[in-house]
């Protein structure tokens, strides 16, 4: 009897520390989210010829599910995430290795793996993992060993193995964000602002030689941002339409279900990269600095956990996460706008697509449990 009493005392403490959790959770921020899914879903459904199917239906679908994981990591004692960072970037670094042996070829690029009924893109993947990885290694780091040049071979190593692979599929756009969110958690870790010079001056001068080594359709890619104009029907087409689109939703834009460019399929890919083209279209100026309000918010937040965690790898990991929702929404915004070359990086919580959905929301749940947690103890750094 005492045995079953001990039980049922042990998982009643279960369900109140559980409970107790969730009470902890932000649930503005989950709110947030859900309005962005919605606006996603809006926009799919105008993709999609004003139906369900085959987008905006999907889209919710994957929210739902990826809302589901988020919430069960927020959960999970970020003590336990910090123990396992590093075999889960290991399982990372063998999914890159997989997509280059066996993943799907498509447009050109050898990026995805099937994993049951779904597609995954690992480089999505990998990212989140990375940040995980590095938040890991500099936690318990003091000021002088983070200066210490040594120390830094490893997390560098870790960088550098992912970005390579993913240059390998090709991905050039993802790997460079990959390689900017590792810097983000080394300036946040403290790293000194002379070896970033170092680096990015390294990285100029081998810059011209990169060039050479690009494929044909990368380096068309860079001329058609320099001249659009150059090709009009081939390669500077889709930024062209896109430039079109946003201009002729105005200020108020041309309403719901009633963007010509989209409906008419001048707007390339308009459910994945141009998706921000078609809400501009569609909902205007107005809509479109709504939009990107609210995206603004979720990028607030990720510096407010930041700065509210009492230990190091909480705030890493939360400018590491909120690194790399900032440049997904930044490259998205500044390709269809022309300001940089168009590349495949979807618009985060309305774009179509799983991968970026799944990883997303398991960002967003280490993010939340880096809240939820942000009072816990860790060990003290290491001299």
């Amino acid at each position: 009897m005492t045995a079953v009493f001990e039980r049922r005392l042990l998982a009643h403490d279960r369900g109140a520390v559980i409970l107790a959790k969730l009470w902890r959770i932000p649930w503005g921020f989950v709110l947030l989210l859900c309005l962005l899914a919605t606006v996603g879903y809006v926009a799919l459904y105008s993709a999609g010829g004003g139906a369900p199917e085959p987008y905006a239906q999907r889209h919710a679908i994957r929210f739902g599910f990826g809302l589901v994981v988020m919430l069960a990591v927020a959960l999970v004692d970020i003590r336990v995430i910090a123990r396992l960072a590093w075999p889960a970037y290991a399982g990372g670094l063998a999914l890159l290795a997989l997509v280059l042996v066996h993943g799907n070829v498509g447009k050109g690029a050898q990026r995805w793996i099937d994993v049951g009924p779904v597609q995954l893109q690992p480089s999505e993947l990998m990212k989140i993992l990375l940040v995980l990885a590095l938040a890991a290694w500099f936690r318990r780091a003091s000021w002088e060993r983070v200066g210490n040049p040594l120390f830094l071979i490893p997390p560098v190593v870790a960088v550098a193995v992912p970005v390579a692979l993913i240059l390998k599929q090709p991905n050039l756009g993802t790997a460079l964000i990959t390689a900017t969110v590792g810097a983000a958690v080394f300036w946040a870790a403290g790293v000194r602002w002379w070896k970033f010079a170092l680096a990015f001056g390294a990285a100029a001068v081998a810059a011209p030689i990169a060039y050479q080594h690009l494929r044909d359709y990368q380096k068309a890619r860079i001329q058609t941002f320099l001249d659009p104009e150059s090709d009009p029907l081939g390669a500077g087409y889709n930024i062209i339409q896109s430039k079109i689109a946003l201009g002729s939703g105005g200020v108020w834009g041309k309403g719901f279900l009633q963007g010509t460019q989209g409906h008419l399929n001048f707007l390339p890919e308009k459910q994945t990269d141009f998706i921000f083209t078609m809400l501009a279209e569609e909902f205007g100026l107005v809509g479109a600095m709504t939009v990107l309000g609210l995206m603004l918010l979720v990028v607030v937040f990720c510096h407010l956990v930041a700065l509210r965690c009492r230990h190091q790898f909480g705030r890493l990991l939360a400018v590491g996460l909120g690194t790399n929702y900032f440049l997904y929404v930044f490259v998205n915004v500044a390709m269809v706008t022309g300001s940089i070359p168009v590349g495949g990086v979807p618009l985060p919580l309305i774009s179509h697509g799983g991968s970026a959905m799944l990883t997303v929301m398991l960002g967003f749940g280490l993010l939340l449990s880096a809240w939820v947690h942000r009072s816990v103890e860790f060990e003290p750094p290491r001299e």
